[in-house]
C-alpha cells in the first residue's frame, strides 16, 4: 500500500497505538483542530495490457517523423499523436488528404501516413483509490412513522464510524454541532436539543489508524415538540447521505428542505403497501382507449360504448368502470418500488400519471408527448442535464463510456439530440405486435424513468430559486411549494418559473404558491390547474 501521511497526523496516530489511549473524549469537547486531511488512500496493481507501436511516416520517401506507443485496439487518435509527435507532426498528420495511388507510385502521395509496427503483452503500475472512511447516522430513542421519527424525549443522534481497510480502524470522530465543536470516539453519541422549524447544521468527520480522515459529511437536524396527542413526544427529522433510517425524500436533500412537523401532505406520502395508491377514478380518456381496443365488453350498449360525437357515453363508462379501476391501478407495485429507489413521493407519481395519461402509456399530441408521463424532448433535455447521476447510467446505452465521460453539456449537438431522442422512445409503450399495442413491461421499466426525471426538475427547480434569491431553497421557500414549483417547471418548464419568480420579487411577495400561481404569465398559467390537481 502506497500513500503520503501527513506527518502530524501520522505521529498522533502512532502515539495512540502505543500508548493504548485516546485523544477523543465521549462528551461534547472543542473537536481536533483544523480542517480533516480528507481520504489519502492509494495502492499500486499490476495491470497487463496490449502496447501497440507505431510508425509516422512521410508518403514521399517513407521518412520516420515519430514513433509512439498507445494501449488500445484501432488507430491513434489525434491527442496521442499530439502529444508523443508535437505539433508540426500533428498538423501535417490532420491535414493529409487520402490518397487513391499509394499503391501504383506512394510518393505521388502527400502527407504523413500511420504504420502499425508491432503489438506486445505488457505490464503497467496502476495507482487505485482505495475505500475512505465513513460515518453512518442513527437516532436512539424514537420510532420511526412515515418519512419522520417520534420520540418519546429528547434523543440521542449517534454517529458511528466505519474504517472499511482491514487492520486499521476509526479513532474518532469530530465536527461541528450547531456551532458547536465536538469530538468523541468512534461510536458518538450526541444529546439533541429543540431546534426552530430549519433545524440545525451537522457537520462531522472521522480519523482513522491510517493516518487520514473521512471527507466531511453534512446533515441538517430538525427536533421539534409535538402538539395536540403529541405534546409530550419530539418529531426529529434527519437529512443527510449518511442518514440509515427512513428517508425524508430525494428533493428535500437537494433543496436542505424539511416537510411539515409530523411528515408530508398526503400527495407527498409513499405508503408502505402498494394497495394504499389504489384510485378509483372514472377516466374517460382510459374507459375511450379500452373499449376501442374490445378490452370491455360494451354489447349491451345501445350506442356501442360511444356518443355520436366520439365521447365515450354514459353506458360505455358504467360498462368500463371495472376495467378503468382495474387498469388504473396495475402499475401501483413498479410506482413503490420506484418510489422506493428514487426518494420521489409515490402517491405524486400516481397523480402524475393520473393527470397527464390517465395510465395510458402510449403517444400523444401528435408524437410529442411519450408515456405515462407525456415526456418531451425538452424534458428529456432537463432529465439528462439535471440529474447527473442518472445520465451517468442512461448515456452509456447509447454512447461509449468515453463519449459519456464528457458530460451531456459537452456533447455535440447532434449527440445530445440522439440521446434525448433514445430517452423519449424508452418510456413509448407502444407496441404493434403486442396485445392491446402496448408493451406493458417497457411501461412498467418507464416508471423508474420518470422517477429520475422528476428528480432532475427538483435539481433545476431549487437552482432557479437559489439563483433568484441568493438563498437556500429551503430559506426561500416550503417544502410543499417547493414541489409546486418543481412541477411547474415539470409542466410548462423553466421560464415560466423563473419569469414568475422575478415578478413576485419585484412585488416584495413572498415566494409561496399562493403569490408564485398568480404571476404566472398567460401562456403559463395552464400550469396553474395542473399544479392543484396533483397536490390536492
Amino acid at each position: 500500500m502506497h500513500t503520503r501521511l501527513r506527518a502530524g497526523l501520522a505521529a498522533a496516530a502512532l502515539v495512540l497505538v502505543l500508548l493504548g489511549a485516546s485523544i477523543f473524549g465521549t462528551s461534547r469537547v472543542s473537536a481536533a483542530g483544523g480542517k480533516p486531511p480528507g481520504p489519502h488512500r492509494n495502492t499500486l496493481i499490476t495491470e497487463n495490457y496490449t502496447s501497440y507501436k507505431w510508425w509516422v511516416k512521410q508518403w514521399s520517401n517513407a521518412r520516420l517523423m515519430c514513433q509512439l506507443f498507445i494501449d488500445h485496439d484501432g488507430l491513434p487518435i489525434g491527442s496521442e499523436i499530439y502529444k508523443n509527435c508535437g505539433q508540426d507532426v500533428y498538423i501535417q498528420w490532420i491535414n493529409t488528404k487520402p490518397c487513391n495511388s499509394f499503391k501504383e507510385d506512394p510518393k505521388a502521395c502527400q502527407g504523413d501516413y500511420l504504420q502499425l509496427v508491432q503489438s506486445a503483452p505488457a505490464q503497467r503500475q496502476v495507482s487505485v483509490a482505495l475505500p475512505a472512511p465513513l460515518i453512518w447516522l442513527t437516532l436512539n430513542g424514537c420510532t420511526a412513522i412515515d418519512s419522520t421519527n417520534l420520540c418519546a424525549s429528547l434523543p440521542t443522534l449517534v454517529l458511528t464510524g466505519v474504517e472499511p481497510l482491514p487492520n486499521e480502524h476509526i479513532i474518532g470522530i469530530a465536527g461541528t454541532m450547531d456551532g458547536a465543536a465536538f469530538s468523541c470516539d468512534a461510536t458518538c453519541p450526541l444529546d439533541l436539543s429543540p431546534t426552530d422549524q430549519n433545524g440545525m447544521a451537522l457537520q462531522f468527520w472521522a480519523y482513522s489508524s491510517h493516518g487520514d480522515s473521512s471527507v466531511t459529511f453534512d446533515a441538517q437536524v430538525r427536533v421539534v415538540k409535538g402538539e395536540g396527542a403529541d405534546s409530550n413526544s419530539w418529531y426529529v427529522d434527519v437529512i443527510s447521505s449518511q442518514w440509515k433510517g427512513t428517508p425524508i425524500g430525494a428533493c428535500s436533500e437537494i433543496w436542505n428542505a424539511f416537510p411539515p412537523v409530523g411528515g408530508p401532505p398526503a400527495w407527498l406520502t409513499t405508503p408502505k403497501q402498494s394497495g394504499d395508491l389504489s384510485s378509483g377514478i372514472p377516466f374517460v380518456y382510459l374507459a375511450a382507449n379500452l373499449i376501442s381496443r374490445g378490452m370491455v365488453d360494451v354489447s349491451t350498449c345501445p350506442d356501442a360504448g360511444f356518443s355520436s360525437d366520439g365521447a365515450v357515453s354514459t353506458c360505455g363508462m358504467d360498462a368500463s368502470q371495472p376495467s378503468v379501476d382495474e387498469w388504473q391501478n396495475r402499475f401501483d407495485d413498479q410506482i413503490l418500488s420506484a418510489a422506493s429507489d428514487s426518494g420521489i413521493p409515490a402517491q405524486l407519481l400516481k397523480n402524475i400519471f393520473s393527470r397527464e395519461s390517465q395510465f395510458w402509456p402510449g403517444v400523444f399530441a401528435d408524437q410529442i408527448e411519450v408515456g405515462l408521463g407525456h415526456l418531451t424532448d425538452n424534458g428529456a433535455d432537463t432529465a439528462l442535464l439535471w440529474n447527473s447521476s442518472f445520465y451517468q447510467q442512461y448515456c452509456p446505452l447509447v454512447f461509449a463510456d468515453s463519449t459519456c465521460q464528457k458530460g451531456y453539456a459537452l456533447l455535440t449537438p447532434s449527440q445530445q439530440a440522439l440521446l434525448r431522442g433514445a430517452l423519449v422512445r424508452s418510456v413509448d409503450a407502444s407496441c404493434s405486435n403486442c396485445s392491446q399495442g402496448l408493451d406493458l413491461t417497457q411501461a412498467g421499466f418507464s416508471i423508474s424513468v420518470f422517477a429520475e426525471i422528476l428528480k432532475a426538475n427538483c435539481e433545476q427547480a431549487g437552482t432557479i430559486v437559489h439563483n433568484a434569491t441568493g438563498k437556500t431553497p429551503a430559506l426561500a421557500s416550503t417544502y410543499e411549494d417547493l414541489w409546486r414549483f418543481t412541477l411547474v417547471n415539470y409542466n410548462a418548464g423553466p421560464g415560466c418559473l423563473i419569469l414568475a419568480i422575478r415578478q413576485a420579487q419585484s412585488r416584495g411577495s413572498p415566494l409561496d404558491w399562493k403569490h408564485i400561481s398568480a404571476d404566472l404569465t398567460p401562456p403559463c398559467q395552464g400550469a396553474i390547474d395542473y399544479v392543484n390537481t396533483i397536490s390536492q
